[in-house]
């Protein structure tokens, strides 16, 4: 067994991981970062989903880094032969798709983050364990002590000692671990006071999962994959609240519930461009073909949680999802209606590259939703939510924020049988208080475990907000190690909170919204 020490230990390498050990890193801190897969960047890269992001990305809402990475991740495409505007667009859009103004690929997105963080791992004050996942906690007084990290592909473990321990993982993984207060699922109407929550208190509500996959077209040759074997279940599946079957073209608009049907081609709106992140009329002709991601409702596994569940459970769980997209994939290929009366585009091809795998499906399943810290501050749909309870010009506004976001609130469809929740939500500021728990001292939320609720999650999870909170919690462990101090002190406000948040300043983040974007709801 290898022990390592360390002023800061993230576990998990995905947006916030990634940020927040950047933040260490840039701080001075001596930094160990684990991530259970090769890659990382968590939902951007091994989870194949392009940034979610607000309409005023490109020139506010982000932080200093989080526009770094970006930066880099163009610069990548600006080595391919593009042609046309692509070639001088500063706002390249490399898959020119119309959910994202950064459609990319994840391979490319993965090397980004290498670019960006090689320096530090060149300095030796930054130390990746790749392939490795938490097993056990040991907890002493309130703090953590030592976390024991396995190694996936049966290497020895390793145990690190650290000053303190950031959760980036994208379910939570540390706090039971830990011991830490956390809720999963839906904390009912009753205890949040949120108009759109669960009825009743309720730990297996949690957002549908979705494995992702990768797609070309090559008209006139055959990809058919063998048939799944739960092809006959899913081609005839429906669920109660879903106004078509599962493989089909009908869905649901998540802002009215009534049903949506959205072409495969067509242009405007269809579903090739909605995620698609390679558009080969960027390039010369025939250099490259179009490139989209499937992330689309017809595969949203709703069927069964992930979180909290035993591990029989889980697998099958995770063994359904992934035969569920395989299954769409092959209805796509064989019986999906086409516009001219036919069935089925043969010629559409898994890409294995752009995901890092050999099958063109995600390293790992697309995460929403996990355990969430029971926090010193958890926002509520009423501070950020367009509803009649909240405030009717902005998002409350906090005096500790340690960052910003935009998004709406987008619930996918649960594993309790509800369907969309999707409510209008006003740029929001992220206050300091949901990073830190209740009580353990030196364990901070770095991504989707923060202090959210079940609907808050909704519009928290994003690729920018999940970085933004990353961020927020390197630099607090940071502030609180050279300051000697723990983080619950500074939340506490007065002169420390004053210098921490100048601290912020100095590293680029954005706490505030401009007044004229401030009071646009999305």
């Amino acid at each position: 067994m290898t022990e390592l020490t360390c002023d800061l230990l993230v576990v998990g390498g995905g947006m916030g991981g990634v940020a927040a050990a950047l933040a260490g890193v840039r701080s001075g801190l001596d930094v160990v970062m684990s991530e259970e897969h090769r890659w990382l960047g968590g939902q951007l890269t091994t989870q194949a989903v392009p940034p979610d992001e607000h309409p005023w990305i490109e020139w506010t809402g982000a932080n200093r880094s989080y526009r770094q990475l970006r930066e880099l991740i163009r610069a990548r495409y600006r080595r391919r032969p593009l042609v046309g505007a692509a070639a001088t667009d500063p706002e390249l859009n490399p898959g020119s798709c119309w959910v994202s103004r950064l459609g990319c690929e994840p391979a490319e997105a993965a090397a980004a983050i290498e670019t960006q963080l090689e320096p530090f791992v060149a300095a030796g004050v930054l130390r990746i364990l790749r392939r490795h996942v938490a097993r056990s906690v040991a907890v002493d007084a309130d703090s953590i002590r030592a976390v024991e990290l396995a190694h996936l592909g049966g290497g020895e473990a390793t145990v690190v000692s650290a000053r303190y321990v950031l959760d980036a993982t994208e379910e939570g993984d540390l706090l039971p671990l830990a011991g830490c207060e956390y809720a999963i699922g839906g904390e009912g109407r009753a205890v949040t006071g949120e108009p759109d929550n669960t009825d009743e208190p309720d730990p297996s509500c949690q957002q549908a999962i979705t494995w992702c996959f990768a797609l070309e077209h090559r008209p006139g040759e055959d990809h058919t994959i063998a048939r799944p074997a739960e092809y006959g279940f899913w081609r005839n599946h429906r669920a109660s609240f879903w106004p078509g079957p599962q493989l089909g073209w009908e869905t649901q608009e998540p802002e009215t519930g009534r049903p949506l049907r959205r072409p495969l081609f067509g242009g405007g709106q269809d579903l090739w461009t909605f995620r698609r992140i390679r558009y080969g009329g960027h390039y010369p002709p025939g250099w490259t073909t179009d490139v989209t991601v499937v992330n689309w409702p017809q595969v949203d596994y709703w069927r069964a949680p992930v979180v909290d569940v035993t591990p029989e459970e889980r697998r099958a769980a995770l063994d359904g999802a992934e035969e569920l997209s395989r299954s769409f994939l092959h209805w796509l290929q064989v019986d999906a209606p086409r516009p001219d009366g036919g069935t089925g585009w043969p010629g559409l091809r898994p890409v294995p590259d752009v995901l890092g795998t050999g099958d063109g499906f995600a390293q790992r399943h697309y995460t929403r939703e996990g355990r969430r810290i029971q926090a010193l501050t958890v926002v509520r749909q009423q501070d950020v939510g367009v509803v009649p309870a909240g405030p009717t010009e902005r998002a409350t506004e906090v005096a500790d924020s340690v960052g910003v976001g935009s998004y709406r609130i987008d619930l996918h469809p649960s594993t309790c049988g509800r369907g969309y929740v999707d409510v209008p939500s006003w740029p929001f500021q992220i206050p300091l208080g949901m990073l830190i728990p209740v009580r353990l001292r030196n364990l901070l939320a770095a991504g989707k475990s923060a202090g959210t609720t079940h609907v808050t999650n909704g519009c928290f999870r994003l690729h920018p907000v999940e970085w933004s909170l990353g961020e927020a919690a390197g630099a607090i462990a940071a502030f609180s190690v050279r300051r000697d101090v723990e983080p619950a002190q500074v939340h506490a406000g007065g002169s420390l909170l004053q210098e921490f948040l100048g601290r912020l300043d100095q590293l680029g983040v954005q706490r505030r919204w401009p007044e004229e974007v401030a009071r646009q709801a999305r």
